[in-house]
């Protein structure tokens, strides 16, 4: 009688699990439209942007027209599209992380373990981080305007794993039937969530960049690189959440080697995953670096940084699903 109960109990939550993943995508695709809709039509306005970055940190000094900076406070005020389609797509991001966390622990609840052993269940897991840096930024930093450069590649990365990266909830496999899953992958979830968020935004500091040295050269900057926030305020935000990631990946890393010597005996084996996972480690060290070194701060640095987020992209689908190797759970 009780393990009919339980069998019940988990099908009811797989299902649940299920149908919450589809809501959820429909919720982003929502948002995304209403999100998109705010940057093309709402009205400029300014924003409390808070301390932001010195002009050195890659505005074009003396001909940004979209920041004034008070100098007794060092706050900013940065102007972005604003219009009620953003708020109601605030809300909605808000509904669709809700249900991303109720999601996860039906799935948690379904497969009678720790809710990330697969796949399917990383993906959706690092879309709720990411989708959670959204909301974060929205508040810390009025950064709504991210909503739509974001919410783009969770809904592919959701999309995804709703079609190719399924599989019904279940047991671990052996390899994976250890504590270190709550440890190590929920370090690679958080950091891979908030790297993604960092570089988005980069993406969009990039195109704010460009758009300003358009209009320094008294060039008109069309779509929606032109209606952007100033390039001080993307280079903050993609800036703080790589400080708040790197340390988390370097941990990721450290556990995993740990791990990988409980389980294999050795802490480093080159393995395809170690090898791409210590990639990304070095492109992000680099970028904090150049950060660090006046030279280099601005696009060049901001260009690093994107190219570590590929790297960390190139890692998921490459390297689990194409090159073999002990972490080939995929």
């Amino acid at each position: 009688m009780t393990n009919t109960t339980d069998m019940v109990v988990n099908e009811t939550m797989a299902s649940l699990s299920d149908t919450l993943v589809i809501a959820m995508i429909v919720t982003y695709a929502a948002a995304l439209f209403l999100f998109a809709t705010e940057a093309a039509y709402g009205r400029r306005t300014r924003l409390r942007a808070g301390r932001l970055m010195p002009v050195g940190a890659g505005a074009v000094e003396g001909h940004d027209t979209r920041i004034d900076v008070d100098v007794r406070t060092g706050e900013g005020r940065a102007r972005a599209p604003r219009s009620v389609m953003g708020g109601i797509a605030l809300g909605l991001t808000g509904l669709g992380f809700l249900m991303g966390i109720a999601q996860i622990i039906a799935r948690g609840v379904a497969a009678g373990r720790w809710p990330w052993g697969n796949m399917f269940e990383f993906v959706v897991a690092m879309c709720l981080v990411a989708v959670g840096g959204l909301l974060y930024a929205s508040w810390r930093y009025q950064a709504r305007f991210l909503g739509t450069f974001v919410l783009v590649p969770v809904l592919i990365l959701l999309g995804i794993g709703v079609k190719w990266l399924y599989i019904d909830p279940g047991p671990l496999v052996p390899a994976l039937d250890s504590y270190w899953v709550p440890i190590h992958v929920t370090a690679a979830i958080v950091s891979g969530g908030a790297f993604m968020v960092s570089g988005v935004a980069g993406l969009a500091y990039l195109a704010s960049y460009g758009a300003q040295a358009k209009q320094a050269r008294g060039e008109e900057a069309l779509g929606v690189a032109g209606r952007l926030p100033s390039p001080e305020l993307l280079d903050r935000i993609s800036h703080r959440f790589v400080l708040f990631a790197f340390p988390l990946w370097t941990f990721g890393i450290i556990a995993g080697s740990i791990w990988a010597d409980e389980a294999w005996g050795r802490f480093w084996g080159w393995d395809p995953k170690e090898v791409w996972s210590f990639i990304s480690w070095v492109v992000y060290a680099a970028y904090l670096h150049a950060r660090a070194t006046g030279g280099w701060r601005g696009p060049k640095a901001t260009w690093i940084n994107v190219l570590g987020f590929a790297t960390i992209l190139f890692n998921f689908f490459v390297v689990n699903y194409m090159i073999s190797g002990l972490h080939s759970y995929a």
